[in-house]
């Protein structure tokens, strides 16, 4: 009887699938979100908390650009924070995360409309396709990989 009601608890503990825990998947969405909307108040304590701080970070851009790692990333803060540039607003369509089996990497894709202004002209990524891996790292999901491409019709 004791063996049934151990090996009870224990299958009813497995069969909780991560995939499934509608938390995760809000965390990860927040931590894509706060990628971009950091730029709204150029809080970059909200950025560097999403992505990873470490040599292995990558970036990706539509001109072909490649950040790789994050003191290279943080190099780009000088036009960021500048004060000719301001981020207007962000809209993401066609949202799409996958959890890993193991639960703690999630890739995404999406479509992506930045706006933004640099000295009052507009500056904006429209109908950009957007693709990234996010990896737990310290109890958080981080930002690893972005990828930001323009759609072709």
């Amino acid at each position: 009887m004791v063996m049934l009601i151990v090996y009870s608890c224990a299958k009813k503990e497995n069969s909780v699938s991560i995939t499934n825990d509608e938390r995760t998947m809000k965390k990860i969405e927040e931590t894509i979100r706060n990628s971009i909307e950091w730029a709204k108040n150029k809080d970059t304590e909200l950025l560097y908390n999403t992505i990873a701080n470490d040599s292995a970070y990558i970036e990706v851009h539509p001109s072909d650009h490649v950040v790789k790692g994050f003191e290279e990333f943080k190099k780009m803060e000088k036009f960021w924070l500048d004060p000719d540039f301001k981020a207007i607003d962000y809209k993401i369509d066609d949202l799409h995360i996958t959890l890993s089996n193991s639960g703690t990497v999630a890739w995404f894709y999406c479509r992506l409309d930045d706006f933004n202004e640099w000295n009052g002209q507009p500056m904006n990524w429209e109908d950009a396709r957007w693709t990234g891996v996010l990896e737990i790292r310290d109890n958080n999901w981080k930002i690893v990989q972005m990828h930001f491409s323009n759609v072709c019709e």
